[in-house]
């Protein structure tokens, strides 16, 4: 039994259509591929402390944990560490304002 039109100008239409439901489907499997890896991505730090340049070298800035500023040397920190940064002199991003967000100000 066969269950396809016989001509091919019907057949050339089923294939055009196939291959755009395919492209859909193949589309909708990238977007949920791509939602199930953000799904999986740890939350940002509250806090963040980037370091300074070279071993030994001071922080350079505190920030809150989803600005936009913070360089690549970083390491998360907690809000108790923040305050204490802050009051040790490390300058506050001037961007995020996490002395402000932290109500040191």
């Amino acid at each position: 039994m066969n269950d396809l039109p016989p001509d091919l100008p019907r057949l050339r239409t089923l294939e055009t259509w196939l291959a755009m439901t395919l492209e859909r489907v193949r589309q909708q499997i990238t977007a949920a591929e791509r939602q199930q890896g953000e799904e999986r991505r740890p939350p940002p730090p509250d806090w963040v402390l980037e370091l300074g340049i070279g071993v030994g070298a001071p922080p350079a800035e505190v920030h809150a944990g989803d600005c936009y500023a913070i360089g690549r040397r970083q390491r998360p920190i907690t809000r108790e560490q923040a305050l204490d940064a802050l009051s040790e002199g490390v300058r506050a991003c001037v961007h995020c304002r996490p002395d402000t967000a932290l109500g040191v100000l």
